[in-house]
């Protein structure tokens, strides 16, 4: 089933891609959090998928594993979540809309929406750990919050990873970055 929630006027529905920005408040945490967004490139430093129904989403991030939250009264509030999330520290940025192209048969696109959160639950409930070498996102053995995403959507043969040089480094074209999801979906900023 598609489920379609908002999160601070933004519409979602399950398989749309959540983006933040680390960091936001002025406590030791939110501090740490800017510093490593800094080693991100782009804006977009994390990528959540959402899942539903309510405010159910799933990601690879602090807790060291695949997870499921729930977002809280329509708001992203990085320290309400903190009891589930971890010690994370971000801002909503804006929303990725991967099948917003148009070119998807609706039909098709509800069986896209419900098979990549099969896929993000999956992971959360094999507690599947986080994936520290990002150059290696071919595998489904652990996950990074952008190749959870990637590797959902790639299944149904939408390849996020565009190539695009985020950065500008030999070897680098397996990292899938956030803002590079960002860049190349339609998206809604915050």
């Amino acid at each position: 089933m598609v489920h379609t929630y908002e999160i601070e006027g933004l519409v979602v529905q399950t398989g749309d891609l959540i983006c933040t920005t680390d960091g936001g408040s002025d406590d030791i945490t939110g501090q740490f959090w800017r510093f490593i967004g800094k080693l991100i490139p782009g804006d977009v430093d994390h990528i959540v998928i959402y899942a539903g129904p309510g405010g159910r989403c799933v990601e690879a991030g602090a807790k060291g594993k695949v997870i499921t939250f729930d977002i809280i009264d329509h708001r992203w509030d990085a320290k309400r979540m903190r009891d589930r999330r971890g010690p994370f520290a971000d801002v909503l940025y804006g929303v990725a809309y991967p099948l917003a192209s148009g070119d998807i048969d609706p039909a098709r696109a509800v069986e896209i929406r419900e098979d990549v959160a099969a896929y993000c639950l999956r992971q959360a409930e094999l507690r599947k750990p986080y994936n520290l070498n990002f150059f290696k996102s071919s595998t489904e053995d652990a996950f990074y919050c952008s190749q959870l995403a990637y590797k959902a959507y790639l299944r149904k043969g939408i390849d996020l990873n565009t190539g695009a040089k985020v950065l500008n480094i030999p070897g680098t074209k397996s990292i899938i970055l956030p803002q590079e999801i960002w860049d190349s979906c339609k998206h809604q900023k915050a």
